[in-house]
């Protein structure tokens, strides 16, 4: 096993069309100091505070999907056994399950360095307990009797687990989403899984409340008070307080001559301090998904939702077309970054007061993760 390089500064990783891009702040502001994976997709790039490595998963088209693991900030990778499904597993009876794309990847609990898990396409959760030589699929979630009818694709041809929250607090813990089916969770390290909707709707299914079958886009919480849980949802922006056993409203209302903002996107980010403030990038809902009336905003509440602050200084405000997706906006401390599907990358060092632009001949970005 080769060292671990030293970091010489906090970083941004750029998880995109084109390979693994790492960012490194100096003096003089951010500087390119890796791109890795070149030319390959990334859907998703994470760093392991535990380990202080990097991971990503590699949607290669031709050859399927790979994970990989960089020891040195992201100059060199190497390959890691990737999830399979078992030659039984099926999507629905008569439907056989094969690993269609790495959504998410998330290091388990601080008490737990070999523990990592992903979340994959057709909606089973994997983890491994031994540093990534092997993986297994969680089967208390992948034998929830809401799969086989209450499961469907949400943008994609089959659910995908896309988040995954492991409890600081209790390793035993955690929260996944899948769209399209909801949030689960488990307090038994993943051997029994509960549906946790309450309070969602969702209009478009018959009927509007079900137990489980909701596009949930993105949840996130915040890690000093984890029972109170952000949800990005296709039917609107979502609260949680107690452990994400019931949802509330917070997204603007509709009003007659105003147009509302803070609804449809796809990412939120939850500060990790303060249980009221979170951050959304809004998208024009529905079928558009590009920035509303041609202008790149993001927005903030300070207030659990009850009101938002749209943000655009120093972004553009005509002819803007980005989509941000789900996995492109994180914060930490002060600093906010997001990328969008047209290459545009902004980072702001104010809480999202204002904005400075990264650079914008980036290929799409699928995700933006902090590390240090």
């Amino acid at each position: 096993m080769s060292p671990m390089k030293k970091n010489s500064g906090p970083r941004i990783l750029l998880g995109t069309r084109k390979g693994v891009f790492v960012f490194t702040r100096k003096k003089k502001g951010w500087k390119l100091t890796a791109h890795g994976q070149e030319g390959n997709p990334i859907p998703y790039v994470v760093h392991d505070e535990r380990t202080n490595a990097l991971w990503c998963s590699i949607d290669h088209g031709h050859w399927g999907q790979k994970l990989a693991r960089s020891r040195d900030g992201g100059a060199t990778f190497e390959s890691v056994v990737e999830p399979k499904y078992a030659p039984d597993a099926e999507i629905k009876p008569g439907k056989p399950a094969t690993l269609r794309y790495l959504w998410v990847l998330a290091p388990g609990h601080a008490s737990e360095p070999d523990t990592f898990f992903v979340g994959t396409e057709p909606g089973g959760l994997f983890v491994t307990r031994d540093d990534g030589a092997s993986f297994e699929i969680v089967e208390g979630l992948w034998n929830h009797p809401s799969r086989h009818e209450q499961w469907f694709g949400g943008g994609r041809d089959e659910p995908g687990v896309h988040s995954i929250l492991v409890d600081p607090r209790d390793a035993r813990r955690m929260l996944v989403a899948i769209s399209t089916a909801g949030t689960f969770e488990t307090t038994d390290a993943g051997q029994t899984w509960t549906p946790r909707n309450v309070g969602l709707t969702s209009p478009y299914l018959p009927p509007p409340t079900p137990e489980v079958g909701h596009d949930v886009h993105a949840i996130h919480w915040c890690l000093k008070k984890p029972e109170v849980v952000w949800q990005q949802n296709h039917c609107g922006i979502f609260r949680s307080t107690d452990g994400a056993k019931s949802w509330k409203t917070i997204h603007e209302k509709e009003k007659k001559g105003r147009r509302r903002l803070a609804y449809f996107g796809f990412p939120i980010a939850a500060d990790p301090e303060d249980p009221k403030v979170a951050w959304i990038v809004p998208a024009d809902a529905d079928v558009k998904r590009q920035a509303i009336d041609g202008a790149l905003r993001v927005m903030r509440t300070e207030d659990g939702g009850k009101s938002w602050i749209d943000l655009r200084r120093g972004l553009p405000d005509e002819r803007a077309y980005d989509v941000v997706l789900r996995h492109a906006l994180d914060q930490r401390g002060d600093d906010l970054a997001f990328g969008s599907t047209t290459g545009n990358v902004y980072w702001s060092d104010d809480r999202g007061d204002s904005w400075k632009e990264l650079g914008h001949n980036f290929p799409p970005v699928y995700s933006v993760r902090f590390a240090p």
